[in-house]
């Protein structure tokens, strides 16, 4: 038995989450910049049986397509292709970045550790993955 691994996908930063072996919580790992990505989870599939990547598949209020989406569509490319054995799946993430701030902000954390935005993407993909273990769960 593996783990899920969520991606929380930015053009600056992106954040990574994991679920615990029985797909029941997920986990911030980690944030990143988007350029170590690869490399990173490269290394940590070789220490870790990973089952599935969840990506984050952000749409517009009207359900079109968000303006990253291709850098998002060439970043899964790459990803295949550097780990090819492990499926991919797209996961609707509207709104993961705004609840993580506002789960921040209930959290009592300070005003300084607020605008780390590598906090926010890693809560960000923390939520995204929850919500996929929702959804699966009830499949």
């Amino acid at each position: 038995m593996g783990i899920f691994i969520a991606i929380d996908y930015g053009q600056k930063r992106t954040g990574i989450a994991v679920t615990d072996i029985n797909k029941i919580i997920a986990s911030g790992l980690t944030a990143i910049s988007t350029k170590e990505v690869i490399p990173y989870l490269i290394k940590y599939c070789e220490k870790t049986f990973v089952e599935k990547f969840i990506i984050g598949h952000p749409k517009k209020h009207n359900n079109t397509e968000s303006q990253i989406e291709k850098k998002i569509k060439d970043f899964i490319k790459k990803l295949n292709l550097s780990l090819p054995k492990i499926p991919i799946v797209r996961h609707d993430e509207r709104f993961t970045s705004k609840i993580a701030s506002n789960a921040i902000l209930e959290s009592g954390v300070s005003k300084r550790r607020r605008r780390d935005h590598f906090l926010v993407d890693k809560v960000s993909a923390t939520i995204l993955l929850q919500s996929y273990l929702s959804t699966y769960k009830n499949t």
